[in-house]
């Protein structure tokens, strides 16, 4: 079930960081709105993170879930805001999700 509120952790770390693309382009109320978005998910989701060590090392569920947030962050870049797809940024990518999928493995 941990497992389960670690990968809801990450998903939050992603949301946050798509409420901080979209704030970034605008101003007045719709930038508190996108902030107010932001630190929601931001506090959800180390709320989740911490429940989720309890049952799960600290070493394995911390990279676990900025690796989520990461590979996330980096996909939404892509598809929503347009940003490159490079070869290396690709690369590197998917060297993430294999690393992380090799920590979930070793727990």
């Amino acid at each position: 079930m941990n497992w389960i509120i670690l990968i809801i952790a990450g998903l939050c770390e992603v949301g946050f960081t798509y409420c901080l693309g979209r704030a970034k382009g605008v101003n007045g109320m719709e930038w508190w709105t996108w902030i107010t978005c932001f630190a929601t998910l931001y506090i959800l989701s180390a709320v989740f993170l911490a429940k989720a060590t309890q049952t799960i090392p600290i070493g394995t569920a911390y990279p676990v879930w900025t690796g989520i947030g990461a590979v996330g962050a980096v996909i939404v870049g892509i598809f929503i805001f347009k940003e490159p797809a490079t070869f290396w940024r690709l690369f590197f990518l998917t060297t993430l999700i294999i690393s992380i999928i090799g920590l979930k493995s070793l727990s």
